[in-house]
């Protein structure tokens, strides 16, 4: 017992404590492959149905991410006993379950970009979240970064008239509006279930455990995955192993990573660089051509997020104090 209480100590850095490169590459890390998420699903999307999209993707991410947490866990052997369960599974379900399915059902009616900037909400709803239930608070910058940066991703939802990459037209559809919204809230209520997890298991192991969880979900779909796995050409089965290990397995382990060291409400307004760097990945692999208001809400994005880093006077004299 008194070694599992000295695990935790280490692991819950202080609000004021400076962010370092590894945590700022990070989050580099795990905008971009988010973001080359939602082209991804997108472009599998239409030989892959929701559901097995889902557990393929996430048994992939078992499997690799395995290599990096079973060794270490067995070493450890600082494995979730009784109610630490309770959070590891309420975050797999939702997040890596429920999240994905969601999701993947969205983006069959809606482009990849629209996607990003639906899911959007979610930093919005981790700061409020995190600022009553985490204590966070409300910083000034934290809210006035944030309004800037969603600015600057409706301005991006202004230029998304774009065909999409199948040619639909990006105007919402209903149900795909409400399964993004409902991803954006899954997500963002396992955000702050997670938080306190990290603080007493290794961003590896914790995200693992959620994998692992959110695989075992999604087990009624294996019988069509197979299925559709057989039929599927071999760029769509390439493009599920890369979903499975680089924004899954390497995203979400270096977001745990982050959110370890970072204010969960400061570390979810970064995403607001997601739509932003989607569209450019559109662009880049999809043919979907930004225009100019979805260049100049990338910008805007950039000038929001910069500002939720900054501390107001207050909290940099406590910290120096």
């Amino acid at each position: 017992m008194p070694s599992r209480v000295s695990m935790r100590k280490p692991a819950a850095p202080s609000a004021a404590a400076p962010v370092t490169a590894l945590g700022i590459a990070a989050m580099v890390v795990t905008v971009v492959l988010w973001a080359s998420a939602f082209v991804g699903i997108r472009a599998i999307g239409p030989h892959f149905s929701p559901g097995p999209l889902t557990l393929g993707r996430l048994a992939v991410a078992a499997v690799v991410l395995g290599f990096v947490a079973l060794p270490k866990l067995t070493k450890s052997r600082l494995v979730p006993r009784g109610r630490e369960w309770w959070p590891i599974v309420a975050y797999g379900v939702m997040w890596f379950g429920g999240y994905n399915v969601a999701l993947n059902a969205a983006e069959h009616v809606l482009d990849a970009g629209t996607s990003a900037l639906l899911i959007n909400v979610n930093p919005i709803l981790v700061a409020i979240m995190a600022g009553i239930f985490l204590r966070e608070g409300f910083p000034r910058w934290l809210l006035i970064g944030s309004t800037i940066a969603f600015a600057g991703v409706a301005l991006i939802a202004l230029g998304s008239g774009q065909p999409g990459a199948h040619g639909e037209s990006p105007t919402a559809d209903v149900a795909g509006v409400l399964l993004c919204l409902l991803a954006a809230v899954l997500a963002a209520v396992s955000v702050i279930i997670q938080k306190p997890v990290l603080r007493k298991f290794p961003a590896a192991q914790a995200t693992w455990f959620g994998i692992v969880v959110g695989a075992a979900c999604c087990l009624p779909f294996a019988g069509q995955l197979v299925s559709e796995v057989q039929t599927a050409p071999p760029a769509a089965s390439a493009g599920l192993v890369y979903l499975g290990v680089f924004p899954t397995a390497i995203a979400f382990t270096t977001w745990a990573y982050a959110l370890s060291l970072v204010d969960a409400g400061k570390l979810a307004a970064t995403t607001y660089l997601v739509p932003g760097t989607t569209v450019l990945i559109s662009w880049l692999l999809l043919g979907e051509i930004p225009t100019t208001w979805g260049l100049v809400g990338g910008l805007v994005c950039l000038v929001g997020v910069s500002l939720t880093r900054r501390r107001t006077r207050s909290r940099a004299r406590g910290a120096r104090d």
